[in-house]
């Protein structure tokens, strides 16, 4: 049995045309889009003031995104599943194996 963490879904008129669901989900995979397409640009920035610019544009998205998300979850337009705690500690053990072999790891020791 999955446990979903939900709020009642705030109900939307189901027309042909775009309600605010439609609208705010539109929205939320447009700054998605933008927030992947600045984090390339910041990658590969060599100048470090366009650099610094586009990371303060970055920072101002990403938090549109997740402004966007929170209000979707807040109407009941997205459910998450509850993790499994068994789940999560097997996944926290691989990680930590996987951690373990990182070059970084092996010179603080």
């Amino acid at each position: 049995m999955q446990n979903n963490v939900q709020n009642p879904k705030t109900q939307v008129p189901k027309t042909p045309q775009m309600n605010d669901r439609d609208f705010i989900n539109d929205m939320l995979t447009t700054e998605k889009y933008m927030t992947s397409s600045y984090s390339t640009f910041l990658h590969e920035a060599s100048h470090q003031h366009l650099y610094q610019d586009m990371l303060n544009i970055f920072t101002e998205t990403q938090n549109c995104q997740r402004d966007l998300y929170n209000l979707m979850f807040k109407k009941g337009w997205y459910k998450l599943e509850q993790a499994d705690s068994q789940k999560l500690q097997q996944s926290h053990q691989q990680f930590q194996g996987y951690a373990s072999q990182f070059p970084y790891n092996n010179m603080m020791q």
